[in-house]
């Protein structure tokens, strides 16, 4: 099985940086629906970034968990490689824009790819160490749990602070993309 890991994490990684590039436009693809916002881009701010990460990992995440039911560790893992891509994607960008200014595109779609590629390789590495001392794989369920409610809630209530505001609109929350298409 140690072998395969980074087949599995490599496939992860490509399955990921897919899907969360095509999650960064599907709100819009859909016509702003509103079944597909929490899973979605809804604007541009940092925190709807970060969850075109959250999403991808989870799912994959929950697909890999079938096929390494031998690592009690698991749970604990995917948590952390989640935790740290998406700490990963506001650290690096607001250290950038801190330092350089406002960044172009191409910048802010290599951190989302450095952030998922660390957190892959940062999985990849425990898993192969296997030692990882997981006390208690429901509580690490229950925070990724409490993260996806909380991804879900602040699209359409998103507090007022400035990871959650859109650069384009200065807006917060769905409303945001929303007010880009009012006449």
């Amino acid at each position: 099985m140690k072998r395969s890991i980074w087949i599995w994490q490599l496939f992860g990684f490509g399955a990921v940086s897919l899907s969360g590039t095509l999650l960064h436009f599907l709100y819009e693809w859909l016509d702003c629906a509103w079944w597909i916002a929490p899973f979605s881009g809804v604007n541009e701010s940092t925190w709807e970034h970060m969850k075109l990460l959250f999403w991808p990992m989870l799912a994959f995440a929950f697909l890999e968990s079938f096929f390494f039911r031998e690592y009690r560790n698991f749970t604990c893992i995917k948590l952390r490689g989640i935790l740290l891509g998406l700490a990963l994607i506001p650290v690096l960008f607001y250290t950038y824009n801190g330092v350089i200014g406002k960044s172009p595109d191409f910048i802010n779609i290599a951190i989302f790819f450095i952030a998922a590629a660390l957190s892959f390789l940062y999985e990849t590495k425990k898993l192969y160490e296997n030692e990882l001392k997981c006390k208690n794989p429901r509580l690490a369920s229950v925070v990724l749990s409490l993260i996806a409610l909380c991804f879900i809630v602040f699209t359409f209530r998103a507090p007022k602070l400035d990871i959650f505001k859109d650069p384009l609109t200065n807006q917060y929350g769905i409303v945001a993309i929303d007010s880009r298409f009012s006449p």
